[in-house]
Formats: structure tokens, C-alpha cells, sequence
């Protein structure tokens, strides 16, 4: 009896770590598939509610960028911000998505980007502009710096 409780506790282990290592991928290749495939839709125009290469906005940046990383996000970016593990801004690293709250409501969210860089104090992040389409800017900056809410990780 005692052979035969063993044999199933480790076929339930091996099925386990199979389906855990299905995705292949480890965080850093997922971040850098999160990261490049934000990075193919540089120059693309900003479209509210758009999520093409014709328009896109934010949040479906986000989405489309972690679905090639074989994550699932929720289409919005104050839905997505409930998402992962919160992250303070000296911890960043490459992959992570920081949010930010740029409408008239100071505190709630409205924005969203993959941080695409991160060496020191220096973090860049790659998002969809309202007037730039999709870019890169630095968190650094007066306008991000000021809007910042959270940044969260989820690979």
C-alpha cells in the first residue's frame, strides 16, 4: 500500500513541474518577448479602444505585448494594475509594467506601459502616447515622474 501512495505522490509531482515548465519560458525570456514585441509596434499611431497596428492604445499594448509571452492580462489598464506582484520603483526591472494616472482623477489609472530598460535610476518604458502613438520615454521624466501610481510584475 505504502509503494503504490509514493508512486502517486511522485507521478503527481512529475506532472506538476511538466506543467509548470510547459511555457519553456524562464522571466527573462518572457519579459524579453513581452519587451520586442512592444518594441514591433514603435511608430504606431495612438487609437483609443484601438488594438491594431492601424491604432492602438495603451492598455492593448500591454495585453498583445504579454499574450506573445504566453501571459493573459486583462484588456484595461486599471484591471491590469490589480494584477502580479507590486514592485517599488528601485526594484524595476526589464518587463515589469508601470501605471500611471494622467487623466483629470489623480489617483485613478488610465495609463500603462513595459518598462523596457532599467540600469540604475534610469528606467525607460515603452507605451502607447495619446500624441506620440506607440514610443519610448523615461520615468525620469517631470511629466511620467508626477503621474507614477504603481508598477507591478507579473512574469
Amino acid at each position: 500500500m505504502r509503494i503504490h501512495f509514493k508512486w502517486h505522490y511522485a507521478a503527481v509531482v512529475l506532472i506538476l513541474v511538466v506543467f509548470s515548465s510547459c511555457s519553456g519560458m524562464s522571466r527573462a525570456k518572457r519579459a524579453d518577448v513581452a519587451v520586442q514585441t512592444a518594441r514591433s509596434y514603435m511608430g504606431t499611431p495612438y487609437k483609443y479602444g484601438g488594438t491594431t497596428r492601424a491604432g492602438i492604445d495603451c492598455s492593448a499594448l500591454v495585453y498583445h505585448s504579454y499574450r506573445a509571452a504566453k501571459i493573459t492580462l486583462p484588456r484595461h489598464s486599471k484591471d491590469q494594475s490589480k494584477e502580479g506582484e507590486k514592485i517599488s520603483k528601485g526594484n524595476l526591472k526589464v518587463g515589469d509594467i508601470v501605471f500611471f494616472a494622467t487623466g483629470k482623477k489623480k489617483r485613478d489609472i488610465n495609463h500603462a506601459g513595459i518598462v523596457s530598460s532599467a540600469r540604475g535610476g534610469d528606467i525607460r518604458f515603452i507605451h502607447a502616447s495619446t500624441s506620440l502613438g506607440v514610443t519610448e520615454s523615461s520615468l525620469n521624466s517631470d511629466y511620467y515622474k508626477k503621474r507614477f501610481r504603481k508598477a507591478k510584475r507579473v512574469l
